[in-house]
């Protein structure tokens, strides 16, 4: 890192730290201004807080990984900008009617109290796995291979980068609430994308252009089938990635994660209306078009220049793992100046991420636990009480990451895994309390706790037979260890979604008052206009536009 380096992190700083103190002097009066930002959000807001939101340390370190590793496979779950469609045009209209603050408390409306705590603490369990252990591990992993420091004061120095940028974000998330996070998401978002374009562009013209990349990719082959890296659809034999597991897998834990996860419906629920939150939506899908090729292409062009031997300022290009493809490209390629700007981007990825996962975390304890169980406490006490759990979360996602890296050889393997067994149960509660009207409070509480329960024993299977012990071949191991993961995802859904039917028919249903504006058959004639009023042909043309795009990126990469 040279002197320019530091003074474009240096101002970066400062420009940060100036929205964090704008939006400390703004009045937020209670826990509706902390959490939603006074639901006063606008679609350009909301959109870019989406993007940033999700882009996180796992693609920066895990989606570049993938690419170096596997080739285009991962990239199912990042054209999913027509999933983020469905949260626009099929789930705002419900949500916003609700005027709910949590996704819990949106099932408890639909369904049951019990309903809201399961969610939760599905919700808080999945934090732990995933976001908190791959954002701290992935955030220390990437300062230490671009700074290229082993050890500082005689510790690790992989453990003081995670640690300061944990505290770092801490600082002001804790201070400014959700407008800091969709604030400085509206700053974070440019400056990662324009870091990782630059990235791309240069690593291109390092390896010697995109046909390079291409003929490195396919002669690399995945399987024993003919696929290689630059296969998007691969055979159904194909041990990993087979073409019907992988639809189905990505569709189930997009659904999960882009319409129902409060993570990302959060940022939506704080839109001022109906239509700035869907426009905010369709906003965040044109943004998720571009992590395959900001983030994933850059791994596989990590992977053709050590593949091919590039030199690069006299030395031959090596990736040490598969996961340090993206800082060992900005360490090497970027020239002084250009590489603080990319590290402000890292920086801006990994803050936006975890700044997004203090609010949410602490919203969820806060109003969907602790104010259950003491209604009077007053505002100051439920922000106070917010912020503990916070640290608490992050502590035992800290405390996860070495079992993390045992279990996942990719990061990004890794976390689409853990995910594919937490979300079936979820997103069957969702799509049938949406769609059927039949679907029984008792029926949604059932799904969701036998899918939370075979999703706990399939994730303890993985630990258990990934540590090393020696195990026979039994219908168990089978069953929860050696099914495809993605086919088994799948499964999990079909299974959940019967366990509520087949429980709704055997228990009471809701009653009209409750279900009204809930479910596609309840809603009335009025809130059904009032939704048509929100959008009009130009909303529509754009949802057109993503739809052909993804189209078309599955044709070419096919």
């Amino acid at each position: 890192m040279s002197t320019l380096d530091w003074i474009v992190i240096g101002v970066f700083a400062v420009v940060l730290a100036g929205i964090v103190v704008w939006v400390f002097r703004q009045k937020q009066t209670g826990s509706d201004d902390y959490f939603l930002a006074g639901r006063d959000a606008t679609w350009l807001a909301i959109g870019a807080s989406i993007f940033a939101s999700n882009i996180g340390s796992e693609h920066l370190i895990g989606l570049a990984g993938a690419g170096a590793s596997s080739g285009m496979a991962m990239a199912h779950w990042e054209i999913q900008g027509w999933i983020i469609l469905l949260l626009g045009w099929v789930f705002v209209p419900f949500y916003s009617r609700s005027m709910v603050l949590t996704m819990p408390e949106f099932l408890e409306r639909r369904y049951n109290r019990e309903s809201r705590t399961i969610l939760s603490m599905i919700s808080l369990v999945s934090y732990v796995l995933t976001k908190v252990a791959v954002t701290v591990y992935a955030g220390g992993l990437v300062f230490k291979e671009v700074f290229g420091i082993e050890s500082l004061w005689g510790i690790d120095f992989f453990w003081i980068a995670a640690i300061g940028v944990v505290a770092l974000t801490a600082l002001y998330t804790v201070i400014g609430g959700m407008k800091s996070v969709l604030y400085t998401s509206v700053l974070q978002t440019p400056i990662l994308l324009l870091g990782s374009l630059i990235i791309l562009v240069l690593g291109l013209k390092a390896v010697g252009g995109w046909e390079q990349v291409l003929a490195a990719c396919r002669a690399t082959p995945v399987n024993d089938c003919g696929d290689s890296m630059i296969n998007l659809i691969r055979s159904n034999r194909d041990a990993s990635f087979p073409w019907l597991g992988v639809l189905i897998g990505s569709s189930v834990i997009g659904f999960w994660y882009w319409c129902t996860d409060q993570y990302i419906v959060q940022r939506v629920l704080s839109g001022k209306d109906e239509t700035q939150a869907r426009r905010g939506a369709i906003f965040g899908a044109y943004l998720k078009l571009t992590p395959v090729f900001l983030f994933l292409i850059p791994g596989m062009i990590a992977f053709a220049m050590a593949k091919n031997g590039v030199t690069v300022n006299g030395e031959v290009f090596r990736i040490s793992s598969a996961d340090a493809a993206f800082p060992t490209l900005v360490a090497k390629l970027l020239p002084a100046g250009v590489k603080g700007l990319v590290v402000c981007g890292i920086l801006a990825a990994l803050m936006s991420s975890l700044a997004s996962l203090f609010n949410s975390s602490s919203m969820l304890f806060t109003i969907d636990f602790y104010k259950r169980f003491k209604p009077q406490a007053g505002e100051k006490q439920l922000l106070s009480v917010g912020r503990i759990a916070t640290v608490v979360i992050v502590a035992l996602g800290i405390l996860w990451i070495p079992v993390m890296k045992n279990v996942g050889a990719v990061l990004y393997n890794y976390l689409q895994d853990v995910q594919s067994v937490l979300s079936p149960g979820i997103a069957a509660a969702f799509l049938l309390g949406i769609a059927w009207k039949k679907a029984t409070p008792k029926g949604g509480m059932w799904g969701l706790i036998a899918g939370f329960i075979i999703g706990l024993v399939r994730l303890g299977a993985k630990v258990y037979y990934t540590s090393g012990v020696e195990a026979s071949d039994n219908w168990f191991k089978y069953l929860f260890y050696d099914v495809n993961w993605l086919f088994f995802s799948g499964g999990m859904l079909l299974f959940c979604i019967l366990v509520v039917v087949g429980v709704s028919y055997f228990t009471r249903p809701a009653s009209e008052s409750q279900l009204q504006g809930l479910t596609f058959s309840s809603t009335t004639p009025e809130q059904k206009a009032a939704s048509r009023a929100s959008w009009n042909r130009w909303d529509v043309i754009h949802t057109c536009i993503i739809l052909a795009f993804t189209a078309a990126f599955y044709i070419y990469f096919w």
